[in-house]
């Protein structure tokens, strides 16, 4: 599919129209349910049980926007990476971001967060076992061992707290039966992937305390490469993926009442960074544009690595039948030293080496009490987290041409901490046997300081000694503190810049139970965006104010019949004190990285999501599931002035089919998906790239043996080889007559970096 540079028509409302018809004419349903919750022997649908409020529930009782996706499902169509999740979820946008192959760019309903940058907070909450993934470095997870991926659209903020004015990610692991099992299981496929994953458990004591653990090694070949390296002896793969992952549970059931359980986990990816693709030639060097969009030019090394390491566990106690206390908590930390090669030259135009390092501690109490006629869920939450890093904006071509020095380095340090409480409850009662009534609240504190060491180096700086080969780095601070508070009163900064904010968000819903298989709810909810210090300060400027989203919801859920399910929400927003990285001043200074940040926006959005699953026949069900956003800048004070969302069409639209065979060989599982993304902005400053409207295609033929015990798949993705965008850099000037002038660094910089290619894989399991 053509991605394109300028601005470009979008989807027409026509084309648009007639695919929300053919939808709800019943060719697909959303993929909110597992496969394995739809009994295709009696051709019914089948009851799914979610955890959006903190409790297992039906999914057709909970009044939120939600999109399950269970364990079967998930295996069956070989969804082997989170990001996948994004197709089956309208309004969803899960992508990896810029350069790596670890970090997550999520937005739901055109909420989320860009820029991986400590400090900046995302949009869009991660949870692995309400464990809460405060950073984007390594949230791009690998399935392992995963029950299903719930995604909760639309402000979750009384429930999980800040940070998911969009909504949240939920991945919950497989629970422990206490029954030994193996399992063991190999991927091949094309650009010599071979995958291999072992899962199981084991008792310890019979019926009291089991082991679960969980491994995975895997590794593909790039689907490109870099055809030139300015440094010798680098691997010249470019998005291949070398990753291991391990994971670690022990359940304790102490006694009928009281249950413990201790978990770890850790994965190290050491996958090359990504190059991107020169979208416009370079005017200071005479490399081609790459044929392939997976090939690239890189003046840095190659290499790349992301580590993950954390620790949870939880403590549950029912004191009565009606009331159950819980403890959750949690310890993580990330290492990720990375390189982006931003101009994507031989030359050292613009590059950024960087390192980031993070660590949180989190804690949670809560209570959980069931009357004959209400529920109420509260609870106390603490989190403690350090996030730091270390930027050198490398542009030493500019350096040597503009000021005869051996090369020129604009370089950011510093850390954002920040000490967050917060309580909260909410009520769910029943007014009548059809009307039922939900209260929440939470009350947050948070404190941030923060550091800021920015400026100029003469010479090529990187983070640390023999980043290059070769390379020493001077001892020392080598740039002044910008950003914090003078400690000791000398006229110097020397001490942490502090800034707390506090806010009350409530949430009020509606539910009416028309009958027993239809409901329809109203809801209000506000989220709340932590407020926050620019990292790339070049001042001492003060922290800005936190995003506040007022959020409506109008929604049925309907089983029509015993096979056909159709749930639809309407939703609007008003988004204020958007956080906006701005320019300013230095605009004719090719050095110049003169960043604001500041309340400067403020939008609004309405949009449509509709689900549905029709259980056609015995063997044959149908799924669709299509989103629509509609978005407004109603104030926009920001330099450069906001144009439109990142990275969220206007239409999405997913049409799945899913057929069983059963024979003597055992069953066979048929799956075809087709999805569509309209039109989106890779910026929500700039219209130089643009992707257009796409669609994907995706097939899977299964395979599990009459005994249960072998099984199999071979799944073909995006079967077109569709060319689509996810990322991207716009270094560069657009003048009057079209062409296109130098930006930071001196050249043409205009990026883009692109999702998977077509790919065909084979996975041969034995559960043991």
């Amino acid at each position: 599919m053509k991605h394109t540079i300028v601005q470009t028509n979008g989807f027409t409302r026509t084309l648009c129209a007639t695919a929300v018809t053919l939808a709800c004419l019943g060719s697909t349903s959303a993929l909110a349910q597992e496969s394995d919750n739809v009994d295709a022997s009696k051709g019914k649908l089948e009851k799914i049980e979610v955890t959006a409020r903190k409790t297992v529930e039906s999914l057709q009782e909970v009044p939120v926007a939600i999109t399950s996706i269970g364990a079967v499902e998930l295996e069956s169509k070989g969804i082997s990476v989170l990001t996948e999740v994004q197709q089956f979820s309208p309004n969803t946008t899960l992508q990896t971001s810029r350069g790596t192959n670890s970090t997550l760019t999520a937005f739901i309903r055109g909420l989320g967060q860009q820029d991986p940058l400590w400090g900046y907070e995302p949009g869009v909450g991660i949870y692995v076992d309400d464990v809460y993934i405060a950073r984007p470095q390594g949230a791009v997870l690998d399935l392992l061992d995963v029950q299903r991926i719930e995604v909760l659209r639309g402000p979750q903020g009384t429930l999980y707290g800040k940070n998911t004015i969009g909504g949240a990610v939920k991945y919950v692991t497989k629970d422990m039966t206490g029954d030994p099992t193996f399992n063991i299981e190999g991927t091949v496929g094309n650009y010599a992937r071979a995958d291999v994953k072992v899962t199981g458990q084991y008792p310890l004591v019979d019926d009291k305390v089991y082991l679960g653990f969980g491994y995975a090694n895997l590794n593909r070949d790039g689907y490109g490469e870099y055809l030139e390296s300015a440094l010798e002896g680098q691997d010249k793969e470019n998005y291949n993926k070398d990753l291991w992952a391990a994971r670690l549970t022990l359940e304790a059931h102490i006694t009928d009442d009281l249950f413990f359980r201790l978990g770890w986990d850790k994965t190290e990816d050491t996958s090359n960074a990504k190059g991107g693709y020169r979208l416009l030639p370079s005017i200071l060097t005479d490399a081609p544009v790459p044929k392939s969009k997976f090939d690239s030019y890189t003046s840095l090394p190659t290499w790349n690595k992301v580590e993950l390491e954390g620790y949870s566990w939880l403590l549950r106690y029912d004191v009565t039948d009606d009331f159950e206390l819980k403890y959750v908590g949690s310890h993580r930390e990330s290492y990720s030293p990375t390189n982006i090669d931003f101009d994507n030259t031989p030359l050292d135009i613009f590059d950024v080496p960087a390192e980031y390092d993070d660590t949180n501690d989190t804690h949670e109490i809560q209570a959980n009490l069931l009357g004959d006629n209400y529920t109420f869920v509260s609870g106390v939450y603490l989190y403690d987290g350090e996030s730091c890093g270390n930027f050198d904006a490398v542009l030493g071509f500019l350096g040597r041409a503009a000021f005869g020095t051996p090369g020129l380095t604009r370089e950011v340090s510093g850390c954002n901490n920040s000490e967050s409480w917060a309580v909260y409850g909410q009520l769910n009662y029943d007014i009548t046997n059809e009307l039922s009534v939900s209260v929440g609240a939470r009350y947050t504190d948070e404190e941030k300081q923060a550091t800021v060491f920015n400026g100029l180096i003469f010479d090529n700086v990187y983070p640390y000694s023999g980043w290059i080969p070769g390379y020493v780095r001077p001892d020392g601070q080598l740039t002044p503190q910008v950003l914090g508070s003078d400690g000791d009163g000398d006229g110097t900064l020397d001490a942490p810049a502090v800034q707390s904010w506090s806010r009350f968000t409530p949430r009020l819903g509606l539910e009416y139970t028309v009958s027993d298989d239809t409901m329809v709810f109203a809801s209000y909810s506000q989220g709340f965006k932590s407020g926050t210090f620019n990292p790339r300060a070049t001042i001492n400027e003060p922290g800005v104010n936190p995003e506040v989203v007022d959020s409506y919801e109008l929604g049925v859920k309907s089983d029509v019949t015993e096979s056909f399910r159709a749930n639809v929400t309407l939703f609007a927003y008003d988004h204020k004190d958007r956080q906006y990285i701005g320019i300013e001043g230095g605009s004719d200074d090719p050095t110049a990285l003169e960043q604001r940040l500041r309340n400067a926006a403020e939008t609004a959005a309405k949009g449509l999501e509709v689900e549905l699953t029709y259980v056609a026949t015995d063997n044959l069900t149908l799924t669709a599931a299509y989103g629509f956003i509609d978005f407004e800048i109603k104030k926009n004070d920001a330099v450069p002035p906001l144009i439109g969302l990142a990275s969220t069409p206007e239409n999405t639209l997913n049409m799945a089919a899913t057929y069983h065979l059963d024979t003597d060989m055992g069953l066979f599982t048929f799956n075809a998906n087709y999805y569509y993304r309209d039109d989106y902005l890779l910026f929500e400053t700039s219209d130089l790239i643009q992707q257009d409207a796409y669609g994907m295609v995706n097939l899977s033929v299964n395979w599990e043996s009459v005994e249960g015990n072998w099984y199999g798949g071979i799944h073909a993705k995006n079967l077109t080889d569709e060319e689509y965008l996810v990322g991207g850099y716009d270094f560069v000037t657009r003048n009057e007559d079209g062409s296109y002038g130098p930006g930071l660094g001196g050249d043409t910089t205009l990026i883009g970096y692109y999702g998977d290619p077509m790919t065909v894989q084979l996975t041969v399991g034995y559960r043991f």
